[in-house]
């Protein structure tokens, strides 16, 4: 038995039942006892964050990320950590690495520390059969789920997440009004928000009756990972007789392997050669001309994340989605402003 049984034969939501567990006051005391007769009739037993039972909160959250290399998962992971002290909660981090079956371990690793709550950090967490996400559906029957960059749709799972097709489709919309059409698509990830992001450029593209851009995608696979190798990679392309006067990517990572392809071949920026990055690091200044970027409001959205997660703590409503519109930021490598 677990929570969610407990709140449909009580007929309540679930944060009602977390509030009778809570002890919080906002509950009639008809309501209390109606849950707390449900919850013997189930033999169900709160686990050991319960509050309202005499038991304390471990004030400790795991997070999860997939590699603490990556700079957007770092960036996220520091974030997060900041806010969470703030709020008077220390955090456990595990790197998992991408393979399901570690994915697994990991999260009954950190379930077995009895933290409050586990956040998963990045759009790879989420696969895209049932069977991929049953862990994610099997942890939240113990603890609230919390996921940053990504969105599942499931009892007592949070999303927070940038709206990755729509910035991508106003990004690449910029690009095509100052009168590049032949664009260079890189992108190195199949995850929730890789798709969501390559669904926007190519919509954008067909939005604009643009033919054959399909030619000019290209996967970045874990050999071109390397800036020096994506750079190589685009000069492959180029040399195969492809045409580009426009590069957007999916990380800014790969902006800078094209980047560095364009200052090899003599070919200016961004005269010759307009080139977008994904996720404004700080890669953005480490090369010059200086990279145009897509900002998708990390510090925002794990801003937002804690903040529903302690609310979820506390048995408050809170969002199940929280989704925030991405920006981009004009620097050196685009001169969209003249047209």
């Amino acid at each position: 038995m677990n929570i969610y049984d407990v709140s449909k034969k009580a007929g309540v939501s679930i944060a009602t039942v977390s509030r009778v567990l809570n002890g919080n006051k906002n509950v009639s005391e008809k309501t209390k006892e109606r849950v707390l007769t449900v919850m013997e009739e189930l033999g169900y037993t709160p686990n050991v964050f319960a509050r309202g039972l005499g038991l304390n909160t471990m004030h400790t959250i795991g997070i999860l990320c997939a590699d603490s290399s990556d700079l957007f998962l770092a960036k996220a992971v520091y974030y997060l950590e900041q806010e969470l002290q703030a709020s008077g909660y220390e955090s456990l981090l595990c790197c998992t690495g991408y393979n399901l079956d570690v994915r697994k371990n990991y999260v009954n690793l950190i379930l077995s520390k009895k933290v409050d709550s586990l956040i998963l950090v990045g759009s790879n967490f989420i696969g895209t059969t049932e069977e991929e996400n049953e862990y994610i559906k099997d942890g939240s029957t113990q603890v609230p789920i919390m996921l940053l960059n990504a969105a599942f749709d499931y009892p007592n799972v949070y999303s927070t997440t940038c709206d990755d097709f729509s910035t991508m489709f106003d990004a690449t919309s910029a690009m095509l009004n100052a009168g590049i059409s032949d664009i260079l698509y890189l992108y190195d990830s199949h995850s929730y928000s890789g798709k969501k992001k390559l669904g926007g450029f190519k919509a954008a593209m067909e939005a604009n009756h643009i033919e054959n851009y399909k030619d000019l995608i290209y996967f970045c696979d874990a050999n071109h990972r390397d800036i020096n190798d994506v750079a190589d990679l685009v000069e492959k392309i180029a040399n195969s007789g492809k045409t580009f006067h426009g590069v957007i990517a999916s990380d800014d990572a790969l902006a800078i392997g094209a980047i560095k392809y364009a200052q090899k071949k003599g070919i200016r920026v961004p005269e010759d050669l307009s080139v977008i990055g994904y996720n404004n690091s700080v890669l953005t200044s480490c090369c010059s001309p200086e990279l145009t970027s897509i900002d998708n409001k990390l510090e925002t959205q794990t801003q937002q994340l804690v903040q529903t997660l302690l609310g979820v703590l506390e048995g408050k409503e809170m969002p199940k989605k929280s989704v925030f519109s991405g920006k981009l930021i004009e620097r050196g490598t685009t001169n969209f402003s003249k047209h």
